[in-house]
């Protein structure tokens, strides 16, 4: 059984290699962008701020790692494939940054922002050909953001599937349209959430989703 939503395909746009090797179905591919030193980066790995150095999780990286410009990634999307950017970080200049650089994206397919930084994805909201979702990875992040009202309330939310329960899809359907969940691997637990009422699945194992 597919899931019973869109399927994400996370990190899969973070790098040439990730889209070659994206499974057939997919509907929408995510990529990670940072601004480092007023340029724009596609990874996923974070810096040792002020220094260029990476680390992921609990090692750092090689320090030739790829650090692409999303204008090398966004040529080689699929037709028919949707993109989704997670912004990272607060700087103010990051958002106006990437909508510079997917113009011709937007224009064509339009364009998925995400982030857990909310004032970064507040002031793309209204941007034409954008959608913004709110991130969510915390129960105190879910509060502040179930309070949130009027011009202040989310247009889409992507949320920690660890957070969801049938009442808190519930109460975020009544605020949006829009309610994607990750890590989502596999179709048991895509199919439990898409009875609760998410409707995308961010995942690491999209072929999967998609058997």
């Amino acid at each position: 059984m597919s899931a019973p939503g869109l399927v994400v395909a996370h990190r899969a746009a973070n790098s040439p290699e990730a889209l070659a090797a994206l499974p057939p179905g997919v509907d929408v591919v995510e990529a990670d962008v940072h601004l480092f030193h007023g340029r724009l980066e596609v990874r996923h790995a974070k810096v040792l701020w002020p220094l260029p150095t990476l680390w992921e999780r609990w090692y750092l990286l090689d320090r030739d790692a790829p650090r692409p410009h999303p204008s090398e990634i966004l040529p080689l999307i699929p037709p028919g494939v949707a993109l989704m950017l997670d912004l990272k970080g607060p700087d103010p200049r990051l958002g106006p940054a990437v909508l510079e650089v997917a113009r011709e994206v937007i224009a064509e397919r339009g364009l998925i922002v995400s982030g857990r930084v909310w004032r970064t994805i507040d002031r793309l909201r209204g941007a034409e050909g954008v959608r913004t979702l709110h991130s969510v990875g915390s129960p105190r992040e879910l509060r502040a953001l179930l309070r949130r009202r009027g011009e202040a309330r989310p247009e889409g939310v992507s949320i920690h599937q660890r957070l969801l329960t049938p009442g808190v899809v519930a109460a975020l359907r009544e605020r949006v349209d829009h309610v994607w969940s990750w890590p989502v691997d596999d179709p048991a637990t895509a199919a439990v959430l898409g009875a609760w009422g998410v409707t995308g699945f961010i995942s690491d194992a999209p072929e999967r989703l998609l058997a």
